[in-house]
């Protein structure tokens, strides 16, 4: 007889275990927090919150622009700087162009920097994974900027911090001239025949122009988007302090930090950039994009595990004098679901960073509390 076969055998699969509980997720309740966390504690807001590019929810509240600068209520078309929520549509930009060319993120950037650009220590090791996930280590832990001139000291300067993470504008502004000389609108070795002074500003122009093309045909169009640019329209929203004590402020022209920052944008235009982009295949197809969200591309890291799933975030926001403020959060969220929110001013409480509550932290709280479970089937009655 096989004594394998007598008694309970040892190596037997374990029972099945009870499916564990299913969740959904209750848009009404979360919109209503939300609304209740921001109302009386901001100058004004507008979210937006689609599911597969169709709207659940369109809340505005209260002023763009205060009646003492012209009077203009939030709507979801209602411009403002959206700061660094500008870093998904490079990182955008740079993953269609580089899967255009067939280049890997992890191929080196140096070939593609302007030539008569000084080359510092490990610029060599940078690659576009690394300005895109923020671990170029330039400009290590010093201030956050982006401008050109900023941009050329840092690559002179070099870096022995590759590989740690430091979120930093000028790896997007980067991005921005990478852009430019990956596409061809600017060779590498590119001079200005006849011109006596500094290539800078001719380098700065024609990059910007470059990248800024290149998004309006290759990411907005397709988007059903027109028109965002880098300048302060009449129409655009202000930024005010909280409690709101003076006039408006108006950040001004941005174009000077396109790639890390700059775009006036929309509620509406934001969350069809990002609908388009994760689902419609006319930019990159879905699962492009997904790799691009799970590479920590255009958003802040990690991304954040629910009983949903995962969503990713980008949050932004740009600061003027006596601490006026105009913030952006976007959230690419589970059940093909996006979420955007846009604040002309702090939130009552809202500490400066790194310190402080942030917009991301009430409105992931509020997200969070309205993911429910689903209550098993009632068992049915057994016949008699």
């Amino acid at each position: 007889m096989d004594k394998r076969a007598e008694g309970p055998a040892e190596d037997a699969a374990p029972a099945p275990s009870a499916p564990g509980p299913a969740y959904t997720f209750d848009a009404n309740g979360f919109i209503q927090e939300l609304e209740e966390t921001l109302i009386g504690k901001v100058a004004g807001y507008s979210i937006g919150l689609n599911e597969n590019g169709s709207t659940i929810a369109q809340p505005s509240w209260n002023w763009a622009k205060q009646p003492r600068d012209g009077g203009e209520g939030w709507t979801p078309d209602t411009r403002m700087h959206v700061a660094s929520l500008s870093k998904i549509v490079t990182a955008i930009a740079m993953t269609k162009l580089l899967l255009e060319a067939g280049i890997q993120p992890t191929t080196p950037i140096i070939d593609y920097l302007p030539a008569y650009w000084v080359k510092g220590p490990n610029v060599e090791s940078i690659r576009f994974f690394d300005l895109l996930g923020h671990t170029s280590g330039l400009a290590y832990q010093a201030p956050q900027w982006g401008d050109f001139e900023w941009m050329k000291e840092q690559i002179a300067v070099g870096t022995f911090n590759r590989g740690s993470y430091d979120y930093q504008n000028l790896n997007y502004g980067l991005c921005r001239i990478l852009l430019a000389t990956v596409n061809g609108n600017v060779p590498v070795d590119w001079v200005f025949p006849g011109w006596q002074g500094s290539p800078d500003s001719l380098w700065d122009c024609s990059t910007i122009a470059a990248y800024e093309s290149y998004v309006a045909d290759e990411v907005f169009a397709p988007s059903g988007v027109s028109g965002p640019g880098f300048t302060h329209d009449p129409a655009d929203a202000l930024a005010y302090d909280f409690p709101v004590t003076g006039r408006g402020w108006n950040s001004g022209d941005m174009t000077y930090m396109s790639g890390g920052a700059g775009y006036h944008m929309s509620v509406n235009e934001v969350l069809k950039v990002m609908g388009t982009f994760r689902r419609d295949g006319t930019i990159v197809t879905p699962s492009q994009a997904q790799a691009m969200l799970e590479d920590g591309f255009g958003i802040n890291a990690p991304p954040v595990w629910t009983n949903l799933g995962t969503y990713y975030v980008k949050f932004g926001g740009w600061t003027g004098e006596s601490d006026y403020e105009e913030q952006g959060e976007a959230f690419f969220l589970p059940l093909n679901m996006e979420l955007v929110v846009l604040v002309n001013s702090q939130v009552a409480g809202q500490g400066p960073p790194p310190n402080g509550n942030s917009l991301e932290q009430w409105v992931a709280s509020a997200y969070k509390n309205h993911i429910v479970a689903v209550p098993p089937p009632a068992a049915s009655a057994s016949p008699a």
